[in-house]
């Protein structure tokens, strides 16, 4: 009885092309598939945190020469390609904080506005 059972939860493995049958093709990534197409590709692969310090990570980024070209055209210069886009990264990241940062400068600037009342009727705000 086990024997059966044991048959019964083998393991199928695939049929081996034959000659009339080709081999099937690899599945294309999606920066091949934009290389091909002459696209710019980038995306960001992993991104590790310090379990001790959660201030502290990184990011591991992937492009493809496209968009490094359009980095340089757009005024990123560098030694490597690592570089440019490393420098294109640390905007993209100083823009969202300043984008957050003016948010809530919207959101609640009385806290962040000193006021000093300087006789006849004006004010020195800063």
């Amino acid at each position: 009885m086990l024997d059966k059972i044991r048959k019964l939860w083998k393991p199928k493995t695939p049929p081996k092309p034959s000659a009339e049958q080709p081999a099937a093709k690899p599945k294309k990534s999606a920066k091949e598939i934009a290389t091909e197409k002459g696209e710019p590709y980038v995306a960001i692969l992993s991104m590790d945190i310090n379990p001790e310090n959660l201030h502290e990570g990184s990011f591991e980024l992937d492009w493809n020469e496209k968009f490094v070209a359009n980095l340089m055209r757009a005024g990123y210069q560098g030694k490597t390609d690592a570089d440019i886009v490393d420098l294109w990264f640390q905007n993209i990241c100083r823009h969202v904080v300043m984008e957050t940062w003016e948010q809530d400068q919207a959101m609640n600037g009385q806290r962040y506005t000193r006021s000093r009342d300087l006789g006849d009727g004006r004010r020195e705000i800063s």
